[in-house]
């Protein structure tokens, strides 16, 4: 795609995560002279992914993404198509697919296209609900059912450690910890920390290594 200097302005995108309800959302003030690659990663920070899978954005019929190792070639360079490109109008949507295997689409809209404020970074998260599910969770479907019996297993849980008491009380301490551990990031999904998630995408947008995954 040839890119042409066009006027700089700021997108506010509603992104939701398909399938799901209730709804996880986030949304978002991007450049329209950032790239695809940019948004790429403003995403995986915003919705807390780990970047560790394949991914893809259907825009104007066309494919983009950010290349992985042994994944999907693209026939543009991420770092170089600027969403100004795209001109982007009001209510126009698109996607943008997130771990091939369990599916998770994202649908974004352009909600309003508006002038740079100075005082303010960009990209920036302005609102959100809801924690993303698990990675490796199995998809939309197979997340909601396992979200939802998430309650009873604890209840479950706690029950066997009543019994377990009786007997052993280390033993049935040591066993609730590395039981609650593990359905830890299934009981914290309505949590979302908008200000931790806008101070790492600011050491993004300044270059500051500490955005990266761990």
């Amino acid at each position: 795609m040839m890119t042409k200097e066009l006027s700089t302005e700021v997108y506010r995108l509603y992104v939701w995560i398909r399938h799901i309800s209730p709804m996880i959302w986030r949304r978002l003030l991007v450049r329209s002279d950032s790239t695809i690659a940019d948004l790429h990663f403003t995403l995986q920070i915003v919705f807390g992914w780990s970047d560790d899978h394949l991914n893809r954005f259907h825009i104007h019929g066309q494919g983009y993404g950010v290349y992985h190792d042994g994944g999907i070639s693209f026939s543009s360079n991420a770092k170089q198509v600027r969403l100004g490109d795209f001109k982007f109008r009001k209510s126009e949507r698109f996607l943008y697919e997130y771990d091939l295997s369990d599916c998770w689409q994202h649908e974004v809209r352009v909600e309003a296209c508006l002038a740079p404020e100075d005082k303010r970074h960009y990209p920036c998260c302005i609102g959100g609900q809801r924690r993303a599910p698990p990675e490796g969770c199995g998809g939309p479907l197979a997340f909601m059912a396992r979200r939802d019996e998430v309650p009873q297993q604890v209840e479950d849980l706690f029950d066997e450690i009543r019994e377990d008491l009786e007997s052993n009380i280390l033993e049935a301490i040591r066993d609730l910890a590395e039981d609650m551990e593990e359905l830890h990031e299934w009981l914290i999904l309505d949590r979302f920390d908008r200000r931790s998630v806008n101070r790492r995408l600011k050491q993004y947008a300044t270059n500051d290594e500490a955005w990266m995954w761990r």
